[in-house]
């Protein structure tokens, strides 16, 4: 391709689970996919911190309309934590701000300490992160020595496994709601165990019904991309399965038209209302619908892929 000249992208439409590298930034992975799968629209689905690994939804194409959705999901971390030393980061990227001394505690007394911080809680937001404060990220800030005010914001920890203690080094797996800052809760963990702690290792292993099945590291992807875009791409996951946890509703084919241009039809399922997952016959997925009591089914997120398009 002559220098200069922009590269067509295909309309390619999928999720792809990939199982980020340390060392690069969630974008950065994404961007990398994109363009090996010629992809022409792209978005993640929440960011790991570059130094974390594991599980990081790609969305292409229509998929990328589910983003929201799986923002919201539940996550799942495998968590390793440095004890006796703080940083300003609250991991090992950052720089060191205090030590502490480790107490002799057993395992049994840990996983005590680790079983305090399971159920709904609230956790102030670190400073070392992309929330906005005035239009501006708060890492931004942070990096000029500047803190601001950050309000407490409600997670729920539904549980948390202790996996290994061993001197300096604890290891836990732990399951709980978006917006949870897992450097926080290490840091939290230390403080109520008077010590201090920094993340040492953090590695996403689910996020929502998405787990390690079907998870392809980078070396996969880029291996897949050598035999050409069709391996790669037959890897991508359909849009719908990030929706699993609402019910299915089925219209019929006369309506599939006018629930794809926006009207309100009206759905043979009075069994539950809110948000449904949307099927035409032969389980052709049409996007996402808020159902009534009354059987009236409004459309929320229309999808159309090519593979959809009459």
């Amino acid at each position: 391709m002559a220098r200069g000249m922009k590269r067509h992208a295909d309309p390619v439409d999928g999720l792809l689970l990939l199982n980020k590298p340390p060392g690069m930034t969630s974008n950065r992975a994404l961007q990398v996919v994109r363009r090996l799968l010629n992809a022409r629209k792209a978005g993640h689905t929440g960011s790991l911190d570059p130094a974390a690994t594991g599980m990081l939804p790609l969305c292409f194409g229509e998929a990328t309309k589910v983003c929201g959705y799986l923002l919201d999901a539940d996550k799942s971390y495998r968590v390793t934590a440095r004890l006796g030393v703080a940083t300003d980061t609250g991991d090992a990227d950052g720089a060191q701000t205090e030590t502490a001394a480790v107490p002799s505690l057993a395992a049994e007394d840990w996983n005590e300490v680790l079983q305090g911080f399971v159920g709904e809680s609230t956790q102030i937001p670190p400073m070392y992160s992309a929330l906005k404060k005035d239009g501006k990220r708060l890492y931004e800030l942070a990096r000029k020595g500047e803190s601001v005010e950050r309000e407490a914001r409600p997670i729920t920890v539904y549980s948390i496994d202790m996996l290994e203690f061993a001197g300096t080094r604890l290891v836990f797996r732990v399951s709980c709601s978006k917006g949870t800052y897992i450097r926080v809760l290490v840091e939290d963990i230390a403080r109520r165990a008077a010590t201090v702690a920094h993340t040492a290792g953090l590695h996403r292993e689910s996020v929502g019904d998405f787990g390690t099945a079907g998870m392809l590291d980078m070396a996969a992807v880029e291996a897949l991309a050598e035999q050409g875009p069709g391996p790669l791409r037959a890897e991508l996951l359909p849009a719908d399965v990030a929706l699993l946890q609402m019910p299915a509703v089925t219209i019929t084919e006369q309506d599939a038209p006018r629930f794809c241009g926006g009207q309100a039809v009206m759905a043979d399922s009075r069994e539950q209302w809110g948000l449904v997952r949307v099927y035409a016959v032969e389980e052709r997925f049409l996007g996402v619908g808020e159902l009534a009591a009354d059987g009236r089914l409004a459309p929320r997120r229309v999808f159309q892929t090519q593979e959809q398009t009459p």
